[in-house]
Parts: structure tokens; sequence; C-alpha cells
């Protein structure tokens, strides 16, 4: 088990060595906080783990799960490249210091002008179709062009059946068992394929699908590398890696999966000759890994009610953290006031619903949850809020989006300045005939 929950000395929940309630008092709710040292110990775990077996290794972080400013400078300090699924998360990138070789760009049913961008910063380029690479031929000189396919490897894992991303009822990339024919039809078009990637899902705790899909990966890149020759500059092994939700899960032994993946990825290297002239890079996309357990979502209770059900009201609600009503996601809660009462009042221990203030009947964090004697004006501190929480905010209800702070050693920052309602308007324009 690895929350990453902290007590401060004062019987409150921690974060960096701050206290929350005093941050909450700070900074008002609903308030993410984010532990900048906890994101570059996690970086430099899954960074010094696999580099630990195979030297010619990058990490490119899933900037879809968070794509704060702070936050990307921070792993662009670390090292980090960057995993883009969006031109706006490569012109973010490219905005907090990335340069262009250090991003890749997997994006599924891109526009023309999406690929025009795309060609202007100099990132590669990861397609996803056949239609994609004749439409990018159309777009640029194909002679030498650098490119990568995305191959679905047809194993999908993932905690939730929208969180799969191989196998046969997935979107995303071209049929392993088309790989050859891609490339060829690429070569023969004059680009230069130097990679390939693949992606199974998110959120995954065993290690043993990864395994699988690096075995077929690797077997389908040895394929393409005999059949096409192929040199392979980089064979990306995607993401997905989860952090545990669940204070009965475990925490990925990341040292462990480094030392089999890339066991498995040498092996494959050697037995379709892949490494004769220089061994390819091994890329890896963890998002949550890295910034899932660096934050929390404080939240104020301000409604204790007794109805069919014990509803615990808080200041939040599912456009501040969707993951509980859009996927069935537990997040764990806890009391951050009085953080160890659980512990001392063990007996009074009852379930509760949490609810947010959305207008929708799903907007629930948590359905009976055991939790101590909860008090309108309480603070809860919702974990592993850092990835898929801001990044899939929204303004529903007209409410404006929270603050973001960033947090260390004990001092706090504003990140993101909380909206106001006039933040709603931003962009709206009401024609001249409709004004007062």
């Amino acid at each position: 088990m690895d929350l990453n929950l902290k007590i401060h000395d004062k019987g409150h929940v921690d974060i960096g060595g701050a206290d929350t309630v005093e941050l909450a008092e700070e900074y008002g709710t609903p308030l993410y906080a984010i532990d900048e040292d906890r994101i570059r110990d996690n970086y430099k775990r899954v960074y010094d783990a696999f580099t630990k077996y195979y030297s010619n290794f990058k990490i490119l972080y899933a900037s879809k799960a968070n794509t704060n400013l702070s936050v990307m400078r921070i792993l662009e300090e670390e090292g980090s490249c960057i995993d883009a699924v969006s031109p706006g998360e490569v012109f973010t990138s490219l905005k907090t210091g990335f340069s262009p070789d250090r991003i890749l760009f997997t994006g599924n049913n891109v526009t023309n002008d999406e690929l025009k961008y795309i060609d202007e910063t100099g990132v590669k380029i990861n397609l996803d179709s056949v239609s994609q690479l004749k439409r990018l031929a159309k777009i640029v000189d194909p002679e030498g062009y650098k490119i990568s396919f995305r191959v679905n490897p047809m194993v999908g894992a993932g905690h939730h059946e929208h969180c799969i991303t191989g196998g046969e009822m997935s979107k995303f990339g071209i049929k392993e068992n088309e790989a050859v024919e891609v490339y060829k039809l690429a070569k023969e078009m004059g680009f230069e394929p130097v990679g390939m990637h693949t992606h199974i899902g998110s959120g995954i705790l065993d290690p043993e699908p990864f395994k699988l899909a690096t075995t077929v990966l690797m077997d389908i890149a040895g394929q393409v590398s005999q059949e096409t020759d192929v040199n392979f500059e980089f064979l990306d092994l995607g993401g997905g890696f989860g952090i545990p939700y669940e204070p009965e899960e475990n925490l990925l032994d990341i040292d462990l999966f480094a030392k089999e993946s890339t066991g498995i990825f040498k092996s494959k290297l050697s037995e379709y000759g892949m490494n004769d002239n220089k061994e390819p890079y091994m890329y890896i996309e963890p998002g949550r890994y890295l910034v899932g357990d660096a934050a929390l979502l404080l939240t104020r209770v301000n409604t204790v009610k007794n109805s069919y059900r014990k509803f615990i009201g808080v200041d939040s609600g599912f456009n501040t953290l969707l993951r509980p009503s859009m996927y069935g996601s537990y997040h764990h809660i806890v009391l951050a006031n009085k953080a160890n009462e659980p512990a001392e009042n063990g007996s009074k221990i009852e379930k509760v619903d949490v609810a947010g203030n959305v207008c929708e009947s799903g907007d629930l964090f948590a359905r009976d949850r055991p939790l101590p004697p909860i008090e309108e004006g309480d603070l809860l501190a919702i974990m592993n809020a850092g990835a898929y929480s801001f990044s899939m905010g929204s303004q529903y209800n007209s409410r404006p989006r929270p603050a973001e702070i960033l947090v260390k050693n004990g001092n706090s920052e504003i990140i993101r300045e909380r909206e106001t309602y006039e933040d709603l308007f931003n962009k709206q324009i009401l024609p001249k005939r409709l004004k007062k």
C-alpha cells in the first residue's frame, strides 16, 4: 500500500510538508495541492529502475494526465521527454521548454491542419492509420521524412473498459497482421520509418499484460525489420502503469517490472538482429504513475444530510474530479482536519455517500464509504488527484474551476489562479442585436 498519505504533527493531512488545513484556509476550496518532490521522486524511481538494465532508455511523460505548466516544467528539468496526443499538448510542451526532438506526437483521427501544425513544429509523428500516412504524404515531402506507427498488439488491459486501448474493440493503431504491409508502403512512398509504438491500456497494476504486450510488439517489430529492412531508432512500449488508489492495493514493483520488461526487450532484439547496427531506444510513457499520487483535492463539507441515505455534501463535484462518475473509480478520502480520527474512534465509523455539488445524480465521489463522524465545516482530502483531475475538469453548471498550488518543503505557491464568474464568459461574443 502506498497512497502517499502523510499526517502532520497537528493531526492534519500533510502534503509536501505543509498542513492541508492551513492551505485550505489560505487559498480556499476546492483546491488542488501538488507535491513537487513527489513528482521528482516518481520520475527518478522509474528512470533509475529501467536504466539499471538497459541504458538506451527514455521516459515520455503522457502529458494528458496533467498539463499544468509547472508540472510539465518539473518533468522537463528531470530530463523527461513527452508523449503528446494533441496539437495543444505539443504546444504546451514546447512552451514549457521541451525541444521538438523530445516530443513524440501520437494522435488519432487527426485532421490535415493538425498534421501541418505538427510538421511545422519539427516534432516526430507517430501515425495511427494508413489514412494518416497518405494524407501526410500530400502535406510534406516524404523523401527521408522520419515517422513511426502505432500498432495494435491485440493485447488489452485496464481498470475500466473505456481505458483498454488494445484488442479488437480498440480504435487505436494499425492491425498487427498488416504491420509489414504498412511499413513497406511507407518506404515505397519515400518515408523513413524509424519507430514502432503500442499502448494496451491504463491503470494497470499487474505487470503480466505489459510483458505479453512487449513480447508481441517485439515480435511484430522483428518481423517488420526482417521483411522491410527497417532499422528502428526506437520501440515504444506505451504506458498505463497504475497506482494504488485503494488501501489494499500495492504499488507496482517497478524494479522487477523494469528487469522483466528489459529482459524481454533485449532478448527479442538479439533474436531478430535488431541490435546488429545500433541498439534502438526503449521508450515507455507513464502518466499517472509520475503525477497521480503527487496531488490531492481539498474540499469543504457544507452539508450533512440524513435522507434515505446519509449524504456528506461538499463544495466540489465531478467538474473537478470526473473519474468516479465516469469510470466508477475509487479515490481514497480522508478527514483532513481529523486525520487520526479513524484510529481513535474506530467504533464510530459509518458508511456514507460523499456527494458533490453538481446537479447530476451521478455526482458522487464515494458510495457507502466507511468514514469517521463528519461535521459541516470539516475538510476532506481526496487522494491521488494528480492525474486526470484538472485535465478532465470543466465549467459544467457554470462553476469556475479551482486553483492549483505547488508545495515544496512546506512552502506553497499558486500555479493556477482560481477562476471567477467572469472567466465563464471568456471567448463568448454576444451579437449586437441581442445586447441590451
